[in-house]
């Protein structure tokens, strides 16, 4: 199982490489957008440094889920990250709105002709941003699936998000520069779409890992296997899962021979209990409850 000290280093890391590229970037087509006259690049420069601001907020939501349990937090404090997670989608929806707003005033303006046509410079900014931020989402999302963060992987489908954006971005800036000046605002527009749909997707894992979901079936199956492969378990009379942050508790009801000892039966529990911890690193803590078998 990873280690909170190795979690954390791992999670820093990658958010200050996150940070980095993010700040070099979105100055990059902020500048870029501003020269070339590229609303779309603006709104993409934008979306960019709202990653910074979402980065430093999963920074803090690890760290704080990192702390160790409490009198006050007796099963630890995992569900932080969540939290960091939700205000993240929160961030994002609030910029994608802004940009959608600020696009279709342009669209419903109806006076095209006034529409600044974008620069050469905004094509090569919006090429450079896929390349970056499609590497930027890979290298996050391996991270986040090796330590099993869902902050992380948060970060990860924001970095995605700005990826599909320069896309749309690309793509309305060549439309200018072939004649239709309002394909830059459409871009935008585009823009707000996928951000809104990043942002509603990072929410509601937040809010499944914040009500208790459980794990989905084949996980429990082979939790379920798992106890049954222990000598002495006859059967699983009941197995509940739920998802505490990143990591996962479980109950577990087994069945054992009704005429065993106390200490026979405990000691078929405590394997039970070992096992399914050394199997399955995510799982953090399991009652094991034993019932005596019909014979």
């Amino acid at each position: 199982m990873k280690s909170v000290n190795e979690f954390e280093r791992t999670a820093m890391k990658v958010s200050a490489v996150s940070i980095g590229a993010n700040v070099l970037l979105s100055a990059f087509k902020l500048l870029a957008g501003i020269v070339a006259y590229s609303g779309a690049m603006i709104s993409d420069a934008i979306h960019s440094a709202s990653d910074v601001i979402s980065t430093v907020i999963v920074m803090i939501g690890i760290r704080l889920s990192g702390k160790a349990s409490d009198k006050e937090h007796p099963y630890g404090h995992e569900r932080m990250e969540c939290v960091a997670a939700i205000i993240l989608a929160t961030i994002l929806a609030f910029t994608g709105l802004g940009i959608g707003y600020t696009a279709v005033r342009k669209i419903l303006s109806g006076d095209y002709g006034k529409l600044a046509v974008p620069g050469v410079l905004a094509l090569v900014a919006a090429v450079v941003s896929i390349a970056v931020k499609e590497g930027m989402y890979w290298y996050t999302r391996i991270h986040a699936k090796k330590i099993n963060s869902s902050a992380l992987m948060a970060d990860a489908w924001h970095h995605r998000s700005d990826a599909l954006s320069s896309v749309g971005a690309l793509i309305g800036i060549a439309g200018s520069r072939l004649g239709y000046p309002v394909c830059d605002a459409v871009a935008s527009l585009c823009i707000c779409f996928f951000i809104e749909k990043a942002a509603y997707d990072i929410f509601k894992d937040a809010v499944d890992k914040m009500v208790d979901k459980a794990c989905d079936e084949g996980l429990e199956k082979r939790l379920k296997n798992c106890a049954l492969e222990q000598e002495g378990v006859l059967g699983v009379d009941l197995l509940r899962t739920r998802v505490f942050g990143n990591r996962i508790y479980v109950d577990i009801e087994i069945r054992a021979d009704g005429d065993a000892s106390l200490r026979d039966a405990h000691k078929i529990a405590e394997h039970v209990h070992d096992s399914i911890e050394q199997s399955f690193t995510s799982v953090k803590h399991i009652m094991v409850h034993v019932n005596p078998a019909d014979t």
